[in-house]
């Protein structure tokens, strides 16, 4: 695994980032931005000087992505700093980049994306609505449990994501800033193994939503969130290696279920009901669902259609 990227406070960012610096921030955070980054802001990545040495992003995860690919395209020789509006996706440490292509998700996978340091900024904390405080949470979730779960997970990982149960177990649901640095460790440990039919869900079927509901703020975390209780669910009925990890690892099954229960909305399960159902196969088909830790087949679709998660 890299080494990079480093944890940097504000302070370290003002000490260490070469010059010049140019930031690009997320609409929703670029006040705060201008307020605690006193450097040149930009509003779009081609605005930014070629001469550009340090290229300090802040905002969510797709626009992180966005980041990594155009540094890797046209300032590969600059650092890059990336400062997370919110946690969940842990794309301020990943090596993968995510991007929506003709209505489906495409994912790109390289070292030389992971950006060079990160920057936890509380202020941006403050205004953040509870409900993507939530999500970021189920995010954040979904990462440790099919990271730690994978096949491709070596003891190390699943000791390593064991220990990150349990203190997300002790961390509420909430804007509590501690959920940086979890989520940016379960997104570390999936990075490192793979995922499962939680994400293979959720990338087949967040475009047709965010078309089918653009009101409804279907979103990666959103999805994430809701989908952990039933796809758990379905995994236990076929496979022992959930409640066999949580008793070798000393996990509370009964407190994490919980947990699970908590971040599932059963209102917005039953509106993607329809979306799942008419996009099954192309989730049995994506590459995330083969690393699942329980096998999934094409009659499970209706144990979805079919089961009480309330």
């Amino acid at each position: 695994m890299t080494d990079k990227p480093q944890s940097w406070s504000l302070d370290e960012l003002q000490q260490k980032a070469e010059r010049p610096i140019a930031v690009v921030a997320s609409p929703s955070t670029a006040s705060v931005a201008r307020e605690l980054l006193p450097y040149p802001h930009y509003s779009t990545f081609d605005a930014i000087p070629q001469d550009t040495a340090a290229l300090v992003v802040v905002g969510g995860g797709a626009l992180m992505d966005a980041a990594k690919m155009y540094k890797h395209q046209h300032l590969p020789s600059s650092q890059l700093v990336a400062i997370p509006s919110l946690w969940g996706s842990g794309a301020e440490v990943s090596p993968v980049v995510v991007s929506t292509e003709n209505g489906k998700k495409e994912f790109a996978v390289d070292d030389a994306f992971i950006p060079d340091a990160w920057v936890i900024l509380p202020d941006l904390v403050k205004a953040l609505p509870e409900h993507l405080a939530h999500y970021g949470c189920g995010d954040a979730w979904s990462h440790v449990l099919e990271g730690a779960l994978s096949p491709l997970a070596s003891e190390e990982l699943r000791n390593e994501g064991a220990l990150l149960i349990k203190e997300m177990l002790t961390t509420k649901l909430s804007k509590d800033i501690a959920w940086f640095e979890l989520s940016a460790r379960a997104c570390r440990l999936q990075s490192s193994s793979s995922v499962g039919l939680i994400h293979g869900i959720a990338h087949a079927l967040e475009p047709t939503l965010r078309k089918a509901h653009p009101d409804d703020g279907w979103g990666h975390a959103k999805l994430c969130s809701i989908l952990i209780l039933p796809v758990m669910k379905l995994c236990q009925q076929s496979s022992s290696k959930w409640s066999d990890f949580a008793k070798a690892q000393s996990i509370d099954q009964q407190q994490a279920e919980g947990v699970w229960t908590s971040l599932f909305d059963q209102e917005a399960f039953q509106q993607l009901l329809p979306h799942l159902e008419a996009n099954w196969l192309s989730v049995l088909r994506n590459p995330l669902t083969r690393t699942n830790h329980a096998m999934v087949r094409r009659k499970d679709i209706q144990f979805f259609l079919a089961e009480d998660f309330t």
